[in-house]
């Protein structure tokens, strides 16, 4: 496995500058941080001191069926065997471990995230981790065939900036899966899925976690769900920022595939 923590990795293409404002996933939640600089702080932080309990606690939650469910989404999102793929935020590499099933050896996965504590928690072999942000990817331009986010769509801060670069990273034809938990229609499933993620989850995260701030991240996890832009602002996103057959598909009521393709 090759490991490269540079703060600030080298592009081959600068982002030009937006001409749009920039778009963030939700407004800022004040019970967390102040401005954008302590927003990028308080992810850090949280991201990199929990990084050791995340996967107990996702098995814990998802009652064993996170693997099997990513890896189908992955499928619906077209991976095939042999495809070159770019895992952006990749955290623990949950996403990661099933795409190198569907690739196989003669395929190849290149990781990044901005956490240094998260990729130390990566147990996988044959890809490559970069330290780098969704807004600044640390790759050349047309280099992948397939690019996969998951769940890490609402710690971005700007949505339109980073879905032009998931384009520019990407070659003519190559395929995009960003996976994200969404909140549900209704009031009685929200409030119920509010329970659960404020209440009932970090409980559990506090008895079954090692480290102190993982009850504070599941906490964090569902109000950034609640304030986070509608799945429409998502595709129309996608659509400004270049793409083609720009798809939504849900499972559940609350587990949303954003599906695009760079035009050929």
């Amino acid at each position: 496995m090759t490991r490269s923590h540079a703060s600030e990795p080298a592009r081959s293409d600068p982002i030009s500058p937006p001409l749009a404002p920039p778009l963030a996933p939700h407004a800022p939640l004040t019970d967390y941080y102040g401005d954008e600089q302590e927003h990028q702080q308080f992810l850090q932080r949280i991201f990199d001191d929990t990084a050791p309990d995340y996967e107990r606690i996702e098995r814990i939650l998802a009652l064993g069926s996170g693997a099997w469910y990513r890896r189908k989404a992955l499928q619906r999102a077209g991976l095939r065997p042999g495809a070159q793929v770019l895992d952006v935020g990749i955290g623990t590499g949950l996403v990661a471990r099933e795409a190198l099933g569907l690739i196989g050896g003669s395929g190849r996965l290149v990781g990044v995230d901005p956490s240094p504590g998260m990729m130390s928690e990566v147990k996988l072999p044959g890809l490559e981790l970069l330290r780098g942000r969704a807004e600044a990817l640390p790759r050349e331009n047309d280099t992948s065939d397939f690019l996969s986010m998951g769940y890490a769509l609402r710690h971005i801060a700007d949505v339109g900036a980073a879905f032009a670069e998931f384009n520019r990273v990407l070659r003519p034809g190559g395929r995009l899966l960003v996976l994200e938990i969404t909140r549900p229609n209704g009031a009685v499933p929200t409030a119920l899925l509010k329970g659960y993620m404020r209440a009932v989850v970090p409980l559990i995260a506090s008895v079954v976690g090692r480290r102190k701030g993982s009850a504070e991240l599941w906490r964090y996890y569902w109000d950034t769900i609640e304030a986070c832009i509608a799945p429409q602002a998502v595709l129309d996103a996608l659509r400004a920022a270049g793409f083609q057959d720009v798809q939504r598909h849900v499972e559940l009521g609350i587990f949303s595939e954003y599906t695009a393709v760079k035009p050929a």
